[in-house]
């Protein structure tokens, strides 16, 4: 009795580490750390192709356990141009950046080989990539204000952020094109309002996309959607300097873009250009519906909000009968100051293509001084609705 006894209690302990064991593999991940492969992170030596050897044996490998590229905190990795790409074999792909990356501060020593140094670094066809850490990319585009940081392109099931910081991209810091299924969040962006054309972040034809908790500070957009994206949700941003938030531009050139199912909401404004933007350009086709904006918060914001279909950028430009159709937008609970003295709400749309089913409901922002803004429409159909200051008499 005694012996089976203790050969129970034996084998029961035995399962049990076989479980615990069992549960450790699985969960931890294998490991590619860039140092293996011969990364210096001095900030000086080039560390390109231990990256890209690094990133090769993260993708191919088959390991049960998910595969992570490791950057090492405490190092900061000079890199020239560098894509990434996929498929990989593994269905999920962890980068974990705990150190910094820094670019060549010199346009002439970038080495771009076939990309035309239109990205830094890229992620492409990478399904299932897990992007974290709590380091940074520092694009050192002071000399030059030209080029993307950071894309991922061509995926589905993407994660981005928990403490990732850019700095002074060359242009977009951060780029999602083609993305299916994306969240990026606690990200922070700054580089310089003089500088241009630096987005923060711009989502391209994607769908399904999250982005929240996250602040920006740029000389341009602090989030774009452009053409063709769908379903996004942006919450918990803080935006300035910059110039807002927008929809657009789209439809440069005569050409076709959509946007919709767009949600953004618990935003706050500070001391930037433009708010809440949808702007497009004359002569495009293709729609802009379903979009909300709610609980906006701007203090000391240029144009708080803005709906412009006549959107130009340069000095020659034209009007037209055809234009991207505005339809079904909101603005709730909106609340703030304006630093521009008269115009803090801007409706300008199209005589031929006016916007319409546009709703404001309980909408305060005055100017910086107190005084009461005042409002500008144009060819816009729609109601307003609670508190409403400015009072938005072409709205019913």
């Amino acid at each position: 009795m005694g012996d089976s006894s203790y050969n129970n209690t034996f084998f029961t302990v035995l399962l049990i580490l076989s479980l615990l064991l069992l549960f450790t593999t699985n969960s931890e991940s294998t490991v590619f750390n860039v140092l293996d492969y011969g990364a210096v992170g001095n900030g000086l030596t080039d560390d390109t192709n231990a990256f890209a050897n690094a990133w090769k044996a993260t993708c191919a490998s088959s390991s049960s356990s998910s595969p992570m590229m490791h950057v090492p905190s405490g190092k900061t990795f000079f890199v020239q141009p560098l894509e990434f790409d996929g498929p990989c074999e593994s269905d999920t792909i962890i980068v974990e950046i705990e150190g910094n990356f820094v670019a060549p501060s010199d346009p002439s020593s970038w080495d771009c080989g076939k990309n035309d140094c239109e990205n830094w670094i890229s992620f492409r066809r990478v399904d299932g990539l897990r992007v974290s850490g709590h380091g940074s990319f520092d694009g050192r585009g002071q000399k030059w204000w030209d080029g993307k940081t950071l894309e991922i392109a061509s995926s589905d099931d993407v994660r981005l952020g928990d403490g990732l910081r850019f700095k002074d991209s060359p242009r977009v810091h951060l780029v999602l094109n083609s993305l299916r299924n994306a969240y990026v969040s606690h990200v922070s962006i700054e580089a310089p309002e003089s500088s241009p054309n630096t987005d923060g972040i711009r989502v391209s034809s994607c769908t399904n996309v999250h982005i929240d908790h996250t602040r920006i500070g740029t000389g341009d957009d602090c989030i774009a959607m452009i053409g063709g994206s769908s379903y996004v949700t942006i919450s918990n941003i803080t935006c300035g300097p910059g110039h807002g938030i927008s929809i657009g531009s789209l439809g440069k050139n005569g050409g076709y873009d959509t946007a919709e199912h767009v949600r953004v909401g618990d935003v706050v404004f500070i001391g930037a250009t433009n708010g809440a933007r949808i702007k497009t350009w004359q002569g495009g086709k293709g729609y802009v519906r379903d979009i909300l904006f709610e609980r906006l918060l701007f203090h000391n914001t240029g144009n708080p909000i803005i709906i412009d279909q006549f959107y130009c950028d340069h000095a020659h430009c034209t009007t037209s009968e055809s234009a991207i159709e505005i339809r079904n937008v909101t603005y709730r609970q909106i609340l703030g100051t304006s630093r521009k003295k008269k115009v803090a709400v801007k409706l300008d749309c199209s005589e031929t293509v006016p916007c319409r089913d546009i709703v404001f409901e309980d909408i305060h922002i005055i100017g910086i001084d107190g005084k009461i803004a005042d409002y500008e429409c144009r060819n816009v159909y729609g109601r307003s609705l609670g508190d409403k200051v400015p009072r938005l008499s072409c709205l019913y």
